[in-house]
């Protein structure tokens, strides 16, 4: 039927025309803003996602600067020990001319003043060495203290991003007082160990498990096996201690399997290796899986004051006096300790300094990976979108030709009165 009041084609061609215009509006806007997913009306469920993984990128920065915050204070306390070290030498060096037998009272006065003046330095360096408020090096954050230096090292704790820990029993002399960091490992309370005692980290990532075993010798330092943790398995599990509680954890990113092996005899390691109080056994293990962790390192500080108790400096004090001999020999043994401590010390920090570095050298690939991510998501391919623009122009053209040709077809009526 043929009808001026009804076009159905040109009707037609007209909804062909608004969709193709709608589509070109979408391809333009993808063009425009370089995303397929740029508002929840694109993609409600795309979109929820990559915000959320956005806020993560952001947290992520935000940890990153907190690292970069704490890696500035703990250079700031390496330059002063360094310059603290110098210090030491000098003064040794004072002691060790002050022990020359044909000196002169004016010339061992002379020599006493210098190490006095050079000895005087030392706190006021140390008190110096503050950064954005942290000072590392005088005491005012010294580990197991009251104000411990804590650095956030992720943006979550516990769930598959977080940190995983086992914490063993307290590691107590028989007194039940906490160790120190220098502590001999064999002098715990009811702790054993014998020849080939070794602890082992199994990592289990897909089908391939990975088995690290740590040596534990008697002689060992709680330092020298938490250090030992970390680089015999390759820093996929890391140990700290807390001079506080006594107590030695375990971190992975990963879950893992602690295992401490008896080589001699079945003997109880007091949960300090395992996490598990009075189990003995020639192979001690506990499971270690995803759960509530800690997302924070706390930064080991010392006090490189003179005199501090049980410090690097705890016997370089105004006693020392270098005005006889035998004052000066003693003198010159008493900063060698020091010197020696000192040192120590400074290893401490700098791996410190370095284990933040390679946090925050995993945050910004993870970052990275995060953002690559995202892009997967929402970004547009502008290639096809290209490709896309073009047909669908021609597409809008050949569309109005249609309606066009629609719109004339009634025409057709007027030659029926002719």
């Amino acid at each position: 039927m043929t009808s001026v009041n009804t076009n159905y084609g040109a009707l037609v061609a007209l909804q062909s025309l608004n969709q193709t215009g709608r589509e070109l509006s979408e391809v333009q806007n993808r063009v425009n803003t370089g995303l397929k997913v740029a508002s929840a009306k694109d993609n409600g469920a795309v979109f929820a996602i990559a915000e959320g993984q956005r806020a993560r990128v952001a947290s992520l920065g935000a940890v990153m600067d907190g690292i970069d915050r704490a890696t500035s204070v703990i250079d700031v306390g390496l330059s002063a020990g360094e310059s603290i070290g110098d210090i030491l030498k000098q003064l040794k060096e004072k002691a060790v001319a002050a022990q020359a037998t044909d000196l002169s009272s004016d010339q061992r006065a002379a020599l006493q003043a210098d190490f006095n003046a050079l000895r005087n330095q030392v706190d006021q360096i140390a008190n110096a060495a503050t950064f954005n408020g942290s000072n590392l090096v005088n005491g005012t954050n010294i580990s197991g203290g009251s104000t411990p230096f804590t650095v956030l090292t992720t943006d979550s704790s516990g769930g598959s991003s977080g940190r995983f820990t086992l914490a063993g029993e307290a590691m107590v002399d028989g007194n039940a007082n906490p160790f120190s960091l220098y502590a001999n490992i064999e002098d715990a309370t009811g702790l054993t160990i014998g020849a080939t005692d070794a602890v082992e980290f199994s990592i289990t990532n897909g089908n391939e498990t990975t088995t690290f075993t740590v040596d534990v010798e008697a002689a060992d330092t709680i330092e020298d096996f938490i250090t030992r943790v970390g680089t015999q398995s390759d820093g996929r599990v890391t140990a700290t201690f807390d001079a506080e509680t006594g107590e030695i954890s375990y971190h992975s990113q990963e879950q893992f399997t602690v295992t401490f092996t008896d080589g001699t005899d079945p003997a109880d390691d007091d949960g300090f290796f395992d996490g598990t109080d009075d189990v003995t056994g020639t192979a001690m293990t506990q499971v270690v899986a995803p759960g509530a962790g800690s997302n924070s390192l706390a930064v080991t500080g010392f006090n490189f004051t003179l005199g501090a108790t049980g410090q690097a400096l705890e016997d370089v004090t105004s006693l020392l006096d270098i005005s006889t001999s035998n004052g000066a020999s003693a003198a010159a043994t008493a900063i060698d300790d020091a010197i020696t401590a000192l040192n120590r010390d400074l290893a401490t920090l700098g791996a410190q300094s370095k284990a933040l570095d390679v946090q925050k050298n995993f945050l910004g690939k993870l970052s990275d990976s995060i953002e690559a991510g995202i892009g997967n998501l929402v970004d547009a391919d502008l290639a096809k979108e290209s490709a896309r623009l073009q047909a669908l122009q021609v597409k809008q053209q050949l569309g109005a030709q249609a309606l066009s040709i629609a719109n004339s077809a009634p025409s057709i009526v007027l030659s029926f009165f002719r």
